[in-house]
């Protein structure tokens, strides 16, 4: 992708997003919003899930009408492009429905499979996280650098768990009791995107789950990785089951993950 190009669409896709968390900010703890159950019944979905998500695609089709987009509620709309958003809408809909202010828009936008550019604004703290491939990760426009910790006993680490929790034998909770003996403390946010971007801010010291989708992780991933942090894949059973943190601290999290597993990671 071309840089300039690149640049003038992060600054598109920063503005959406500021766009987008208004209208969110707008209807949360709205006594009257419209909540549905997805298919595992935990799993919910809003109405402003729904709108937001209509606000950003409308946006790509006006703007980049030719480009592929992969977004949460609406699935993949294929238009065999080498482009292709990622989008997650409303990053926390438990949260968000619960009137809880910790949710997030995420939007990432690959080239030939390859991550190129991510934003993940959180609207309530007026977070507006940003990266490019090769260009850094930001915060409101300062720039980012995981944690440097070394010792995982010193470590906070954020996660979280799948839908399929009560079905589903591998569901974190295993990993969450060892962790939990081995670290100052675990956070548990309810918004994939939002750990990805503390962890590259420095917030957090780590992050691992599992079960995740393309979603979850797309713009958060580049963030942490632009911060100089690194990503490790685990559980290939499990979907996108990924560590989060700098490269001491990613060891160490992935020894203590197959240890339980009894396989090496990597």
């Amino acid at each position: 992708m071309d840089e300039q190009f690149t640049a003038q669409v992060l600054e598109d896709i920063k503005r959406l997003a500021v766009q987008v968390g208004r209208l969110q900010q707008a209807r949360l703890g709205d006594t009257q919003l419209k909540i549905e159950k997805k298919s595992t019944g935990i799993d919910l979905v809003t109405e402003v899930d729904k709108l937001s998500e209509q606000m950003i695609l409308a946006f790509l089709k006006e703007r980049y009408p030719d480009h592929s987009v992969l977004s949460e509620e609406s699935g993949l709309a294929d238009k065999s492009s080498e482009y292709l958003w990622i989008v997650d809408p409303l990053d926390g809909t438990t949260n968000y429905a619960q009137g809880l202010p910790i949710f997030a828009i995420s939007i990432a936008l690959q080239y030939r499979g390859r991550t190129m550019l991510g934003v993940v604004y959180a609207p309530v703290v007026e977070q507006l996280f940003s990266a490019t491939r090769g260009g850094g990760a930001f915060l409101n426009g300062q720039r980012l650098r995981v944690a440097q910790k070394e010792s995982l006993r010193e470590c906070v680490l954020a996660t979280g768990f799948p839908y399929d929790i009560a079905e589903h034998p591998v569901n974190n909770l295993c990993y969450f009791s060892k962790f939990s003996m081995k670290c100052r403390a675990i956070r548990r946010l309810g918004a994939a995107a939002y750990d990805l971007a503390c962890v590259a801010a420095g917030k957090f010291d780590g992050f691992w789950e599992l079960n995740l989708s393309p979603w979850d992780v797309a713009a958060g991933m580049l963030l942490v990785e632009e911060a100089g942090g690194t990503i490790t894949h685990f559980r290939a059973d499990r979907r996108i089951s990924i560590v989060a943190a700098n490269a001491a601290i990613n060891r160490q999290i992935c020894e203590t993950i197959a240890g339980i597993d009894g396989h090496a990671i990597g």
